[in-house]
């Protein structure tokens, strides 16, 4: 390890040593396969790289190149990982080691693992693993959730669903009161119990709110946090939005991977049939259209078809039509005749009077009469989506089989599952979305395993409206790719250095040339200079240095998790997002890149860290201080001379500057530099 560290000790290189980017006169574009799943969702595909074929060429991946997915709409690149299927950290492929004594909050869904009558369907196998793998990697785990009594009438108190969580997990679950009675201090409950269940959130109004100050104080003492309630990822909650910020890596649980999984191949592929229940066509009109712009048909059997036939010129009445939506179901029918697809509504109704609730009558869709109130769906209309559904291989089925009241002699859903389970024989892919709609299959199918379920439907309609979801957004992020790091190093085992805002590559590319028992990697946000470094590492035949485009605030970690060497130092030299404003230029560095450094830095690692803005300089040295565990500190070269009054380094260490740092120094302002080093800790 000393002898890695080498180049830290003294001036390697004379302080006047300049080299700038190759000229980009050879472009090398390598693509990737795009993403995709499979139907049961089992793993992502992985991105392979093809190799470039120029002679002499050094192989290389680029990382670079834009998923086509363009007609799914799946993925929005702008130079980093920013599209509405973030690519999230997820506790499966987080490093298992660094899971050991750390306290991890788990988010859990209390819908799943409360639920009266467990079985094994999958989400709920999924949920319950995700606390046993944590609690067989040695962390100590804190679950954290909402519940009614409509879940489970039996459990009213926390005592009671940690007894009830005991015996689903097979593990000792302890309930704490800590969140009400702040005498209680988490980490003392801890020390007692490897598993705590703290208060039903529902009790708290910081939760609905989003409160900071209530989102600081659940995450007080946590250190990893995995989120494991997809159902509540449409909502901005203070446990699943607020608590992020707060620790160190926010990660997916199994539960909400798959979830996620099952949503994102709905994207993927393009679908047959859409049948749409439920109601309230107004607010979900954006997502309506979308599934007219992708579908082959759409079949109504809601509410909303009433909306549809009025929007056709059908007579409605007046207590059925939803106020606003006439100018939304127009708009879809528009679409639908533009891309000509079929729209299918009921022909006809069982309908019921509120005075004469047992007595039943069919009546066609456009003469109900006054009084009478549509139940169910009636025979004809079931006979048309039977002719329509025929040959499918590809269904959708969203929302309920619901109108005003339900039907106690005639059900609509049952007969449709028949038509359903007969369609998954012949090789048809059904995907069931909403608790109403996955009842209906679990009870009135035969072959329910052959069905794709997703139980809520809320985060469905808002992602299908284009929204992003919030829990999503505030898990943390990797690399979408993965890196074969057997072409991009001669030698991937070498311990590996790790520029952070690279830049034009001035600084690692001649360090690489420098240093050959060293490999080096560039992270940048602009991708055009990356491929002018990926470029001038090609022709320049340099086999231990590799640049990748990405946002490193997001990804570091899971991108320097995946190497197989050590990482021994790590620089960030002028963080700059935006020129204009140099105020702003400390942002780059947030809490979680800081403590991502932290835990992937070896024993006595480095990190150089210089800005031309000593404000900037000192904001990165406090938020290394501060969120480096302790282990992080500032090399005291003051004896030797190396250093200013300040605690700046005078020189550039090592006597390479980066881009910017050499227009800082040509026009002669000065630059605040400054080295940290983390302290070797001794193995337990």
């Amino acid at each position: 390890m000393t002898q890695n560290l080498n180049l830290l000790q003294g001036i390697l290189f004379p302080s006047n040593s300049c080299f700038y980017y190759c000229p980009t006169n050879t472009l090398m574009v390598l693509q990737h396969k795009s993403c995709s799943y499979n139907r049961k969702c089992d793993n992502l595909q992985k991105y392979q790289g093809i190799h470039s074929s120029l002679p002499g060429s050094w192989k290389v991946i680029d990382h670079v190149e834009k998923c086509s997915l363009q007609a799914q709409d799946a993925y929005v690149h702008d130079g980093g990982e920013l599209d509405a299927f973030p690519h999230i950290q997820t506790l499966k492929v987080f490093p298992k080691e660094e899971l050991f004594a750390k306290v991890v909050m788990v988010r859990f869904d209390s819908t799943i693992l409360l639920q009266k009558q467990l079985d094994l369907k999958t989400q709920v196998t999924s949920a319950v693993s995700t606390i046993k793998y944590l609690f067989e990697a040695g962390a100590k785990i804190i679950l954290l959730s909402d519940w009614s009594m409509k879940i489970n009438s039996k459990l009213p108190v926390v005592e009671s669903v940690a007894d009830f969580l005991s015996s689903v997990l097979q593990l000792k679950v302890a309930p704490s009161r800590c969140i009400s009675n702040f005498s209680l201090s988490k980490k003392e409950e801890l020390a007692k119990a490897d598993i705590l269940l703290l208060e039903n959130l529902s009790e708290f109004k910081g939760e609905l709110a989003n409160c900071s100050k209530f989102a600081e104080q659940l995450s007080s003492v946590i250190d990893i946090f995995v989120n494991d309630s997809f159902s509540n990822s449409h909502k901005i909650l203070a446990s699943t939005v607020g608590v992020p910020p707060f620790c160190s890596a926010c990660v997916a649980g199994f539960h909400f991977e798959e979830s996620l999984c099952q949503l994102k191949s709905l994207f993927h592929e393009k679908l047959c049939i859409a049948i749409i229940g439920g109601g309230n066509l107004f607010d979900k009109a954006t997502a309506v259209r979308y599934l007219a712009s992708r579908c082959d048909g759409l079949v109504f059997v809601g509410m909303m078809a009433f909306q549809i036939m009025h929007a056709l010129g059908l007579h409605v009445p007046l207590n059925l039509l939803e106020g606003g939506a006439l100018k939304e179901a127009s708009n879809i029918i528009q679409l639908a005749r533009n891309r000509k697809i079929p729209i299918l509504y009921p022909k006809d109704f069982w309908c019921t009077t509120n005075d004469f609730p047992k007595q039943m009558e069919i009546f066609p869709a456009h003469g109900i009469l006054d009084g009478w109130i549509p139940v169910d769906l009636g025979p004809k209309a079931l006979d048309e989506i039977n002719s329509l559904l025929r040959d499918c291989k590809e269904i959708i089925w969203i929302g309920p089989v619901k109108f005003r009241l339900p039907s106690q002699v005639i059900s609509g859903a049952s007969k449709l599952v028949s038509t359903l389970d007969k369609l998954t024989q012949s090789n048809c892919k059904i995907t069931v979305i909403g608790n109403m709609a996955c009842q209906a299959v679990m009870k009135e199918s035969s072959f329910v395993s052959d069905y794709n379920m997703v139980e809520n439907a809320s985060a469905v309609w808002e992602f299908l409206k284009g929204r992003k979801l919030p829990s999503l957004m505030a898990l943390d992020r990797a690399y979408p790719f993965e890196i074969d790091w057997n072409a991009a190093y001669s030698h991937p085992f070498q311990p590996l250095v790790v520029d952070i805002g690279s830049g034009n590559g001035l600084f690692l590319l001649a360090m690489a040339k420098r240093r050959k028992d060293l490999n080096f990697l560039g992270l940048e946000i602009n991708e055009k200079l990356v491929r002018r470094c990926l470029d001038c590492v090609h022709q320049s035949s340099i086999m231990n240095g590799y640049f990748i485009a990405t946002n490193a605030t997001s990804t570091f970690r899971s991108i320097v998790s995946s190497y197989p060497g050590e990482l021994v130092l790590v620089s960030i030299q002028c963080p700059n997002p935006e020129f204009n404003k140099p105020e702003h230029r400390w942002r780059m560095l947030q809490r979680s890149l800081v403590e991502a450094v932290d835990d992937r830095l070896a024993s006595d690692g480095k990190v150089f860290l210089q800005s031309d803005i000593e404000a900037v300089a000192v904001r990165m040295k406090e938020h290394f201080l501060k969120y480096g565990k302790g282990k992080v500190s500032v090399e005291d070269n003051e004896e030797s001379g190396e250093t200013d009054r300040k605690g700046w380094l005078k020189e550039n260490p090592f006597g390479v500057h980066s881009d910017w740092e050499q227009h800082v120094v040509d026009r002669g302002a000065p630059m605040y530099r400054l080295m940290l080093s983390k302290s070797y800790s001794p193995p337990h």
